[in-house]
């Protein structure tokens, strides 16, 4: 099951810490209450942020100066999370989505990935095809998204060994995560697939093929 309103409706505010003198840091337990909480922020338009960055379980939220640190506290606790921002988070209907990324399954861990899931091969292939993906965050390197709400089977551990050489465009998955690996590095992901979709590229216009916010289907090719 992928992310739902009903799921993403139900989210309140965690604990708040400062970070530093100009930056808010918010703990919370789901990746959901994180994409839910990052948007309604950005919809609340605060007066002295200057950004926010949210990761698995947090939100850093970056402060114009120290002065802003108690008024935004203040505010935030009046940010409620309503039905509209959790429709808006919710998988897309109708099988609408922003990227559509075509995937060769040959990965070295796919058998792994079957394995550990009780679906066979192409039921792990069909259900990282099904699904919407959304891209939660950023990070680990330039153009890697984290993404989220796949099909809830497909959760997996981290390799116990992680490989020093991961290449360019492989497909992996990681706990509650998929991603697609921007260029060639060390990586623990469970590696299920290959594509050949460039997903960063400083001579475009938006360097990141994805970013947070958008959704995502996999298809299966070749």
């Amino acid at each position: 099951m992928s992310m739902t309103a009903d799921m993403l409706g139900a989210s309140v505010l965690g604990a708040v810490h400062d970070y530093g003198d100009q930056a808010l840091l918010l703990e919370f337990n789901r990746t959901t209450d994180v994409l839910a909480w990052t948007a309604a922020i950005r919809r609340a338009d605060l007066l002295g942020v200057i950004d926010i960055v949210p990761a698995s379980r947090t939100v850093l939220i970056k402060l114009a100066g120290p002065r802003y640190l108690a008024p935004t506290r203040q505010r935030l606790a009046k940010i409620q999370v309503g039905p509209d921002i959790a429709a808006d988070l919710a998988a897309p209907a109708g099988g609408d989505v922003d990227v559509e990324i075509d995937v060769i399954y040959d990965g070295p861990d796919l058998d792994e990935v079957s394995r550990l899931t009780g679906l066979s091969t192409d039921q792990v292939i069909a259900a990282h095809t099904a699904t919407p993906w959304r891209v939660g965050f950023g990070g680990f390197a330039p153009g890697f998204a984290y993404l989220v709400g796949g099909d809830p089977r497909l959760e997996v551990p981290r390799r116990a060994e992680p490989r020093t050489k991961v290449p360019v465009g492989s497909v992996g998955l990681a706990g509650e995560f998929s991603g697609i690996y921007p260029r060639e590095s060390p990586g623990g992901w469970q590696l299920i697939g290959r594509t050949g979709e460039v997903l960063w590229d400083l001579d475009r216009e938006r360097p990141a093929l994805l970013t947070p916010g958008m959704t995502v289907r996999f298809r299966a090719v070749g």
